[in-house]
């Protein structure tokens, strides 16, 4: 197994070591002498085994290249960074859901499989993987590991109802997120579980949540605050320092995939944050989005035009349309 990933990324070149955010910029002649290393099947690098020290505070074992850094080819597309549905699908069934409707179809695991290899193509180097409800998903596993084996930089969103789970855990610690984002929807049982209209999910929540703590696993929260929880705003804020976790709040609530408003009644007026001016976007340039049938699309929210990589694979992307007002950069 991989311990680092050099990879292209945009117009340069980095090293990132899987399960960490932070990686290091290599000059074009450091990643071709890898590339090199890693065809000849050469040792590390003294250059990289002091990086990787200094870095992430690391010893990295004299082995062949080929063995320790997982050196990705570029891509003839400029793609860089994903987000793919895994499943719209959810165990909690809050009545505001941006996937609305939460049906468990879409692909099988042969379907996951070439996603993946295909984004693996594309040059996706962040993937973040999302639902519905991720962990939920049969081949969440398989899909988690094959994203890190090929060399892809993970993140993963989740409600947390399964983070407790021997399965779950053991994916994450061999597919090594660099982060795992848990949303939270109240900070006691009575209006979690009923913001969530699910009996003991607040008791799955907090388990998981202290399933992953005790693995060590690198945990963020979403503090969703809603009109309908917001009066338990400050004790969620309280929750997310006793548990020692980084969080964020999160007060605009995204309409439904289908395009409706009523996630506009779920906002609490008093809690808005105030909405960066849109300056331009990567969309198309450096992200997309893939749907849980492996519909591809410029983001998450600009779906009108679709790509099937399932009939049209890797050269479909070409006809992804641009993005208003982007901006490359």
């Amino acid at each position: 197994m991989h311990d680092l990933i050099a990879s292209p990324f945009l117009k340069s070149f980095v090293l990132l070591r899987p399960g960490r955010p932070e990686g290091i910029k290599l000059p074009e002649r450091r990643f071709r002498e890898l590339e090199r290393a890693r065809d000849s099947g050469a040792t590390l690098p003294f250059w990289l085994m002091d990086a990787a020290r200094a870095r992430w505070n690391i010893e990295p074992a004299a082995r062949p290249t080929n063995e320790a850094v997982l050196v990705r080819d570029a891509s003839m597309f400029g793609h860089s960074c994903a987000s793919w549905e895994i499943n719209l699908g959810c165990d909690l069934a809050w009545e505001h859901c941006s996937p609305g409707q939460k049906r468990f179809a879409g692909l099988d695991g042969k379907g996951k499989r070439r996603v993946l290899l295909t984004l693996r193509d594309a040059g996706i180097l962040w993937l973040r993987i999302t639902g519905g409800e991720a962990l939920i998903d049969p081949h969440f596993a398989v899909s988690c590991r094959l994203a890190h084996d090929l060399g892809m930089m993970i993140e993963v969103l989740t409600n947390g109802t399964r983070l407790s789970a021997p399965d779950i855990l053991a994916a994450l610690n061999a597919g090594r997120p660099y982060r795992v984002i848990v949303s939270l929807y109240g900070a006691t049982a009575g209006t979690y579980d009923s913001f969530t209209r699910r009996r003991g999910a607040f008791k799955r929540v907090t388990a998981g949540l202290a399933a992953g703590i005790e693995a060590g696993l690198p945990l963020q929260l979403a503090l969703i605050v809603t009109s309908q929880n917001a009066h338990e705003r400050e004790q969620m804020l309280s929750l997310a320092d006793e548990l020692g976790l980084p969080h964020k709040e999160c007060t605009h609530i995204p309409p439904p995939i289908h395009g409706g408003a009523e996630s506009l009644a779920s906002r609490s007026p008093a809690h808005l944050k105030p909405l960066e001016r849109f300056a331009g976007c990567s969309a198309r340039h450096a992200c997309l989005h893939v749907d849980p049938h492996g519909q591809a699309s410029i983001c998450e929210v600009g779906r009108d035009e679709q790509i099937d990589l399932m009939t049209e694979g890797l050269q479909g992307l070409d006809r992804l349309p641009g993005c208003s007002n982007d901006n490359p950069s």
